[in-house]
């Protein structure tokens, strides 16, 4: 009898360890899946410093690119009215370690706030220069911008064609009816044709949170496909912070909402 139970003994450890096993198994199968998880692809990064002419102006224009040598989408990205800020730069990066290459041209480099016409060439001659690039699909095209940049997102993805889709941070899209910006971006929704992404905050004190409801209901009942995503207590800019990225829950979500959105609608 006592040889029974030691033998009985012996059997339930030797299970129990397989069980333990089998258990450690399926967690280093789930963190070596994490990163698939995230939707990250974390291609190597190459950035440089190039030029793009336009109306005879030569404008500094930052250039990241997966080093992979297939073609790729590009998005060409508006900075903010601050400028070329050091998170821009960073966010560029890592946009383009998701496979995209990101042009994106310093627009206020010969006036604070250039007219609108001015931009507008700016951007059409920034397409141009992508389509120079080898590892470019010129028929896979996004545009963004943040602050100036959305208000210039929303003005411009109805008038370019080119693109496919767009993504419009904390956007103005009332802003306009003046010599240097004869038009607002609601002005012009009827040439909508391609996808937008609408991204903005409810403490938001330059552009009114109210604005953008209003805009987003002409949009639908024009019959323009767009989507929003509102965070709840967020200022004006909450990307960057001081001049870096910003590292909150609500900046981290909503880089992710564009990653997505592009690759929905440029893929």
């Amino acid at each position: 009898m006592r040889h029974l139970l030691i033998c009985l003994l012996m059997i339930f450890f030797v299970s129990l360890s397989g069980c333990v096993n089998d258990t450690n198994e399926v967690a280093n199968d789930g963190t070596d899946n994490t990163e698939d998880l995230t939707g990250s692809r974390e291609f190597q990064v190459e950035g440089k410093e190039v030029v793009i002419t336009s109306a005879n102006l030569s404008y500094p224009t930052y250039v990241a690119a997966p080093t992979t040598e297939d073609r790729k989408p590009t998005i060409v990205l508006i900075h903010s009215f601050r400028g070329m800020e050091p998170g821009y730069v960073e966010l560029i990066d890592r946009l383009a370690s998701e496979g995209y290459v990101v042009v994106a041209p310093e627009w206020q480099t010969f006036e604070t706030s250039p007219s609108d016409e001015v931009v507008e060439q700016l951007i059409r001659d920034s397409v141009d220069y992508a389509g120079t690039m080898p590892d470019v699909d010129t028929n896979l095209l996004g545009l963004t911008g943040f602050c100036a940049g959305g208000r210039y997102t929303m003005l411009l993805l109805p008038e370019i064609k080119e693109f496919n889709s767009g993504v419009a941070w904390y956007g103005f899209p009332y802003s306009g009816g003046d010599e240097k910006r004869p038009a607002a971006p609601a002005d012009v929704i009827e040439g909508l044709d391609a996808p937008m992404l609408v991204i903005h905050g409810t403490n938001d004190q330059a552009s009114n949170i109210s604005d953008i409801y209003r805009y987003c209901t002409e949009l639908d009942t024009a019959g323009k496909y767009f989507e929003l995503k509102v965070y709840q207590g967020q200022p004006h800019g909450f990307m960057l912070e001081n001049g870096q990225l910003s590292q909150s829950f609500e900046a981290e979500d909503a880089y992710w909402q564009m990653v997505t959105f592009f690759d929905r609608t440029l893929n």
